[in-house]
């Protein structure tokens, strides 16, 4: 059945009708696997599989062990390389194996990375703590300079240009194609290979894809607003073919595999129900992120969707699609007029008052849920690190979720009346 002229929508609740990993064309839902290893019937075919995970050719995979592939791992893999116009999908145990397992397969010691100024807490970490005894150098930059970025790329020649679409959580977005323009026009005076990464966590294939503008590697926590109930944890990389082998070989040596179970949840549940869950938290985000600009107590709110947002132009100019119009996300950040202290009064109250918005890490759930970078996700990061990251310590992050959007703000008015 020919799906090339079908919608993205529908492609993510139908995916393949067969699929090279698994037929099941009789199954309106394809079945979970549950063995981690696999009968042979010979050692030739045992010899086989091991040389065709190393050098993949055939339409139907030999499968050995699921810490090398897997029938629901891999059928998750092929619905995302979709999903992002990719051409493979390499899928990892958590959002963080995944980053971590892209750099060991892309760095060696000696090499240098340039990366934006403003990442998530674990991400900054992996960097400082663990690629530093690696040998591989970090440096911190501001990728809307673009001229800086291109003096940078002469003075450093970095492997590696690393950033993330929608900044996490200061919601900063990067223009893509004047980077990639500038890293193109150095591999091409420099005949260098810089590659460029993009972790799109924040804002999903629904709404950006960073590949058709060729950024070459494309990240995501699975954990996040593609499985979307707060039940799974994973993470993908997004790349072309040649890159296929060396991160597989990585999730191998590493570990960082995706259970099959989680695989199959994500691709039957999350996939299929994004469009309707981005939809409505879009629409809910919206009123609230008005709401919370109108407050006498807020002194500041940061979402794509308000005209008052700063990068208004490139919000519009991203974030905008001939299918789905302009989305803007679901995340907003905030700050209160008043103190730290009454901030961390504030969340505390939401934390005992609060039915609609639960105060929890993580983001792109069904449930709305609230947090303070400063001293949860980024709290690793001291007060310089956060600072340059432009993470301000009364910082609040609200991850918008399916509930009536009017419930949300009357939790967020009656918290911020208590809060002297």
């Amino acid at each position: 059945m020919d799906k090339k002229n079908k919608s993205a929508s529908t492609r993510l609740i139908h995916g393949k009708t067969v699929d090279p990993s698994w037929d099941f064309s009789k199954h309106l839902v394809p079945p979970i696997t549950s063995s981690t290893t696999y009968r042979l019937e010979s050692t030739e075919r045992g010899h086989e599989g091991f040389k065709e995970f190393l050098n993949p050719h055939s339409d139907k995979p030999i499968w050995v062990y699921d810490r090398l592939d897997e029938p629901n791992c891999m059928m998750l893999e092929n619905q995302m390389a979709d999903f992002c116009n990719g051409e493979v999908g390499v899928a990892f145990s958590s959002g963080m194996s995944a980053i971590s397992s892209l750099f060991l397969a892309l760095l060696k010691q000696g090499d240098t990375v340039l990366a934006h100024r403003t990442v998530y807490g674990c991400t900054h970490n992996l960097f400082q703590n663990w690629m530093s005894r690696l040998g591989i150098k970090v440096i911190w930059t501001n990728l809307l300079d673009l001229p800086l970025l291109s003096s940078l790329l002469k003075e450093h020649t970095p492997k590696l240009v690393y950033m993330e679409s929608l900044t996490n959580p200061t919601l900063e977005l990067l223009p893509l194609k004047k980077i990639v323009a500038t890293i193109e026009s150095y591999n091409k005076d420099t005949n260098s290979e810089v590659v460029s990464a993009v972790d799109n966590t924040f804002l999903t294939p629904h709404i950006l894809k960073p590949l058709n503008m060729g950024i070459d590697f494309e990240i995501h926590s699975l954990t996040k607003s593609l499985s979307g109930f707060g039940t799974e944890m994973g993470g993908m990389v997004v790349c072309s073919k040649k890159h296929e082998i060396s991160l597989k070989l990585v999730r191998k040596d590493f570990g960082g595999v995706l259970h099959p179970s989680s695989a199959w949840s994500i691709l039957q549940h999350g996939l299929s129900t994004l469009e309707i869950r981005l939809k409505k938290q879009q629409e809910s985000a919206a009123k609230i992120a008005s709401f919370l600009e109108g407050h006498p107590k807020i002194g500041k709110v940061i979402y794509p969707g308000l005209e008052s947002y700063e990068q208004k132009d490139l919000a519009t100019e991203l974030l905008t699609s001939e299918t789905h119009g302009f989305q803007p996300g679901f995340l907003i950040s905030f700050e209160l007029k008043s103190s730290a202290d009454k901030s961390d009064t504030f969340l505390n109250l939401i934390a005992k008052n609060s039915y609609s918005i639960t105060l929890a890490v993580s983001l792109g759930l069904t449930r709305t849920l609230i947090q303070m970078p400063s001293l949860m996700t980024h709290c690793t990061l001291d007060a310089d690190d956060q600072a340059s990251s432009g993470i301000s310590r009364k910082l609040i992050r609200l991850s918008v979720g399916l509930e009536d959007p009017q419930d949300i703000i009357n939790d967020l008015k009656s918290n911020l009346e208590q809060t002297v």
